[in-house]
C-alpha cells in the first residue's frame, strides 16, 4: 500500500483518507525526510493528532533548492504533435531552475513579455537516494534510487523556447514548475504498475490532455536513469521530470510548410510562425484554471489533483 506524504508550513504530513497525521521529525528538507523514514512508518500507523487534509494549506512536497530535471519528448503522442518520429527518440534531458517550483494551488504567473504559455503534465520522480555518476540502475534496485512520485506541470514559454532553442530559460520563470500536492511512495511491487499511470490536464474544464504511460512513454525511468548517471548526479530530495503525453497547446505545423519554413531565413520562419500560433486559442490566458491529475485507473496509486490559476504579470 502506497505512503502518501503533504506537507505545510507547520511540517510534514502522512495523508491517510482525507485524514493527515503530522510526522514527528526535525527534517526541513524533502531530503531529510526520506532519510528519517522510522518517523514516516510511525506516522503511517498512528491513531492520534489527526486533522482533516481539507483544513490544510498544502505547499510542494518538494522543497527547493533541489535540482530539476526533464526529459524531453518522451511520449509517442508527444512525439506525433511534434512531427517527431518516436522510433528515433532517445533519452535528451535538460534542466529547469528550482526556484520555478510551486505549491499545487498557487497562481502560475506569466511574465510581461511572454505571448505563447503551455501546460505539461508530467510524472515527476523523486529521488530518495543518490544516484552517482558511473553508476547502473536496475528495475530491482529502482526504489533504492527513487522514492516516490509526484505530479509535475512543466509550464513552457513557447515563444521564448523556439526561436532561442533555450529550454532553461523558457521553463525555469517563477512558478513555471507547479508541484504535488501528493509525494506517493511506491515500494518494489507498486512500481511494478508504474506503467498503469493516468496523466489528464484541464484547461477550464475542458480536458486536454490524457495519456497511460504504458504504451505511450518511450524512454521508462530505469532506461532513462541509466543514461542521467552517465553525467548527473541526483541526491534525495532532487525531481527528475519524465515527458507529457500529446495534447499541449503547440504542436507543429504540417510537414509540407515545415519544409518551406526551413527554407526561409530565420527571422521569416519565426515570425510567420508566431503569427499563426497567436491565433490559437489553447495558450494559456489570464484567469485560466489547470486541473492536473495522475492516478491509476482503479485509485489504488494517486498522486491527486493539482489546481492552479494563470495570472498575467
Amino acid at each position: 500500500m502506497t505512503t502518501t506524504i503533504i506537507r505545510t508550513a507547520a511540517g510534514w504530513w502522512v495523508e491517510r483518507d482525507e485524514i493527515a497525521v503530522p510526522i514527528t521529525t526535525s527534517a526541513t528538507t524533502t531530503g531529510e525526510l526520506l532519510a528519517d523514514r522510522a518517523a514516516i512508518d510511525a506516522a503511517a500507523t498512528a491513531e492520534a493528532g489527526t486533522t482533516q487534509v481539507a483544513d490544510l494549506d498544502l505547499l510542494s512536497p518538494i522543497t527547493t533548492p533541489c535540482r530539476v530535471v526533464a526529459q524531453m519528448v518522451n511520449y509517442a503522442s508527444h512525439a506525433r504533435d511534434s512531427n517527431i518520429d518516436p522510433s528515433r527518440v532517445q533519452a535528451t534531458f535538460f534542466r529547469k531552475a528550482s526556484g520555478s517550483v510551486v505549491g499545487p494551488y498557487d497562481d502560475i504567473v506569466k511574465p510581461a513579455h511572454v505571448r505563447l504559455l503551455d501546460y505539461e503534465v508530467e510524472i515527476g520522480l523523486v529521488a530518495g537516494g543518490e544516484l552517482t555518476v558511473g553508476s547502473t540502475v536496475t528495475a530491482d534496485d529502482l526504489g533504492d534510487v527513487i522514492a516516490g512520485v509526484v505530479i509535475t506541470n512543466d509550464v513552457s514559454a513557447r515563444d521564448v523556447q523556439l526561436p532561442k532553442t533555450q529550454f532553461y530559460e523558457s521553463k525555469s520563470y517563477p512558478t513555471f514548475t507547479p508541484i504535488g500536492p501528493r509525494l506517493v511512495l511506491l515500494d518494489h511491487e507498486e512500481w511494478r504498475r508504474f506503467d498503469q499511470l493516468r496523466l489528464q490536464l484541464w484547461v477550464n474544464g475542458e480536458r486536454r490532455q490524457d495519456g497511460h504511460v504504458g504504451g505511450d512513454m518511450i524512454v521508462d525511468p530505469v532506461s532513462a536513469l541509466r543514461v542521467l548517471a552517465g553525467f548527473q548526479r541526483l541526491a534525495p530530495g532532487d525531481v527528475l521530470l519524465t515527458g507529457t503525453p500529446g495534447g499541449t497547446a503547440l504542436s507543429a505545423p504540417p510537414k509540407p510548410i515545415e519544409m518551406i519554413g526551413a527554407l526561409l531565413p530565420p527571422h521569416v520562419k519565426w515570425k510567420q510562425f508566431f503569427s499563426r500560433q497567436a491565433s490559437n486559442p489553447k495558450y494559456l490566458h489570464d484567469g485560466d484554471v489547470v486541473e492536473v491529475r495522475i492516478a491509476t485507473d482503479d485509485g489504488s496509486i494517486d498522486l491527486g489533483r493539482q489546481r492552479c490559476t494563470v495570472r498575467y504579470a
